[in-house]
């Protein structure tokens, strides 16, 4: 029988791991340097996890790691530029024993103008393409048996994206770009991707989820909306999560052995939620991944083994000690 969760809307990522020891455990988070990344990897740590944190740059991974204290290690990972994704990964590898949670959690959002990079439109490209990347890289070093990986959506999958799910003949956006649609296109893909992460690593025993965080000050996700929206949503602002409280969900499933077991479901406040019903679709899932998998490969990387370590390594991260 699963055991009830108590907690909500309103819980914060320290509450969701009051007195739960996350000593010795290795915990990779993506956009570690603001908002919700942030609040994750500093309840994180403050239970003692070491956590590897990755954000754009060195110096922003390192503010962001030095502010959650000497547990937690900044790796740098420009999420639009997948040598960087794949020198990230190679860093994460070379650190010694497994991983015991990875929590994909940076995104963009609502990117005004058409913006591509390799082809493909930008949110898409960030939001899902480099995580794909990143997580398929750093999949089999994930502990067998206890491991977590938590994939962050949004309930843009649901509201905003396309009747179809995915785009595939427009990934470019040179057909046509709205910026809602293809947000909720790229935020329908991570979920879509955790679920199929789920069925591919159920025999290994990692848990894989997808988390709607809530709507949550701080993120950034309005820079870009207009006048009136702004307007409109400094009035939201109100009624809106705070950073902690947009981190709880996805810091229970990196870190609660409340949800140990529990896999390839879609989350929300805490609790188990109903995501697009796309997600049992497994032509567009096998199609996604095929296609996520093409993009990823036609990648060429030209950057050397040692300059992709100086490039992304912000410190020695020797001192991490792991159990393995």
């Amino acid at each position: 029988m699963v055991q009830s969760i108590p907690y909500g809307a309103r819980s914060t990522a320290d509450q969701v791991l009051a007195g739960i020891d996350l000593t010795r455990k290795r915990i990779v988070v993506t956009g570690c340097n603001s908002g919700i990344g942030f609040e994750t990897m500093n309840a994180l740590a403050a239970n003692g996890a070491q956590v590897i944190g990755l954000a754009r740059t060195c110096d922003s991974a390192q503010a962001a790691c030095s502010a959650a204290g000497p547990s937690a290690t900044p790796i740098a990972c420009d999420l639009t530029d997948l040598e960087s994704v794949d020198s990230a990964a190679d860093s994460i590898l070379r650190l010694p024993g497994p991983v015991d949670a990875i929590v994909a959690n940076a995104g963009i959002a609502n990117l005004p103008t058409l913006q591509t990079r390799y082809g493909i439109e930008l949110q898409f490209l960030v939001n899902h393409i480099a995580h794909f990347a990143l997580v398929n890289r750093l999949a089999d070093s994930v502990r067998g048996g206890t491991g977590r990986i938590v994939i962050v959506s949004s309930d843009a999958s649901i509201k905003q994206a396309p009747a179809e799910g995915v785009l595939f003949d427009n990934l470019d956006g040179q057909r046509f770009y709205d910026p809602l649609t293809f947000y909720g296109q790229a935020k329908l893909a991570t979920a879509i991707y955790a679920k199929e992460l789920s069925r591919r690593l159920s025999s290994r025993g990692v848990s894989v989820n997808s988390v709607h965080p809530g709507s949550t000050r701080g993120t950034g996700f309005d820079k870009y909306r207009n006048l009136t929206r702004q307007l409109s949503h400094r009035v939201a602002r109100l009624f809106m999560k705070s950073p902690a409280q947009g981190a709880a969900t996805q810091t229970l499933l990196a870190a609660s052995p409340r949800v140990d077991g529990m896999t390839g479901e879609y989350w929300s406040d805490c609790q188990i939620a109903r995501g697009n019903p796309l997600l049992a679709d497994a032509g567009l899932t096998r199609r996604l991944w095929e296609a996520s998998e093409r993009i990823v490969s036609s990648t060429t990387l030209t950057c050397s083994p040692a300059c992709k370590v100086r490039a992304t390594r912000c410190r020695p991260p020797s001192r991490l000690a792991v159990d393995s």
